[in-house]
């Protein structure tokens, strides 16, 4: 059998007309007054705890932006953005601290809230008003590893539903599909607009990159709502439609702010993503350029002198070789070696190349002859 509890009844305060006054005090005017005071403290008591609430909100909402910056940051490999990811980290952990000192603020404020005695005025208000979303448990934190396995196997199983949910433009039909497929309503999600955005910047599709881009800052407000109100987020994305949709300026604001930053993370990204390509490619490029003793010609004939080059630019074999009968043996030989190494010595033409070096040896040979006599 259960017990009925009836402690709470030891905390209300009396009605403001129960208390006996003196005949010459203006009763009436002493229970408004009271009544008053008792409204405002109720007031200034409920407004703080907006404002820890909003606080509270707002930490968490930077939090959330570095570390994404934190996540993009981690992938890089130049020095400035090794330099800009140590200090989005110590960044991420002031916002950590800040955070849990903002819950702390707010665990106290509902524990005061519980110990204040009820009135006429609390006693009347509506008991069933609001819906209340059951509160996500506690998970254990996943690995590295576990995510990037959970994420593969929801991309392979939904890919098609996210790029759908990416290309929608109106609150409405975002609304609707995220109704009729809740399931969408996770980071993954999230993690797999982002890399949509950057690959669509990267490959120059700039218009629809913006698209998908306002997509991602939806589910990712959905998330950061959900992560505030400690609930799953397939129970309170109506919510977060509902708020954008009723011209509330700041909270629209906020979005355009934090979709205009995302933008430009994207288009930081995509520019590392293709400089590192081009890199790449210029160096699979050079490896294979270079010749038998592992020279690469472009270089090598960017540091031959200007009478060689031309010779190499007329493809005129006599004038080279009269070219290095007229250069210091020493300095002759060198380049030559180098031009056989680089293969700028087609291999058809490898009598052309020994002609050349026996020019240069019988001129270095000539040279060492004079010097001991």
């Amino acid at each position: 059998m259960t017990t009925i509890d009836y402690s709470v009844w030891d905390h209300i305060e009396v009605s403001d007309d129960e208390d006996d006054t003196h005949p010459n005090i203006d009763t009436p005017s002493l229970f408004r007054w009271r009544h008053q005071a008792r409204m405002e403290r109720m007031e200034a008591f409920l407004k703080k705890g907006e404002e820890i609430e909003k606080s509270l909100t707002e930490s968490k909402k930077k939090l959330a932006e570095v570390q994404r910056r934190v996540q993009e940051l981690s992938v890089a490999s130049t020095d400035e953005s090794k330099a800009e990811l140590s200090k989005a980290q110590a960044e991420e952990k002031r916002l950590k601290k800040e955070e849990r000192s903002w819950e702390k603020k707010m665990e106290e404020h509902r524990t005061e809230e519980k110990k204040m005695p009820w009135n006429v005025d609390t006693l009347s208000k509506e008991g069933f008003s609001k819906s209340v979303v059951n509160v996500k448990p506690e998970k254990k934190e996943e690995t590295e590893e576990e995510k990037e396995e959970k994420h593969k196997t929801y991309v392979e199983k939904y890919e098609k539903q996210i790029k759908h949910f990416g290309m929608l433009r109106r609150w409405d039909d975002s609304q609707k599909y995220l109704s009729d497929n809740p399931h969408l309503v996770c980071e993954e999600t999230a993690n797999y607009l982002v890399i949509m955005c950057i690959d669509l910047e990267v490959e120059e599709k700039h218009a629809l990159m913006e698209q998908v881009a306002h997509q991602t800052i939806v589910m990712q407000f959905i998330l950061e709502l959900a992560k505030s109100l400690q609930v799953d987020p397939r129970g309170c994305f109506r919510q977060f439609f509902t708020k954008i949709k009723t011209a509330d300026q700041q909270y629209q604001d906020a979005f355009n702010d934090e979709l205009e930053s995302f933008k430009e993370r994207v288009r930081g990204r995509a520019k590392i993503r293709i400089e590192k390509a081009m890199k790449e490619y210029e160096e699979e490029e050079r490896q294979k350029r270079l010749g038998p003793g592992g020279l690469d010609p472009v270089e090598v004939y960017e540091t031959l002198p200007e009478e060689m080059q031309k010779c190499f630019d007329e493809k005129h074999i006599q004038m080279l070789q009269d070219t290095i009968s007229k250069m210091d043996p020493t300095e002759a030989k060198y380049h030559m070696k180098r031009c056989i190494d680089s293969g700028l010595w087609v291999p058809n033409s490898q009598g052309a190349n020994e002609e050349a070096e026996k020019d240069a040896d019988e001129l270095q040979y000539e040279e060492v002859r004079k010097q001991d006599q």
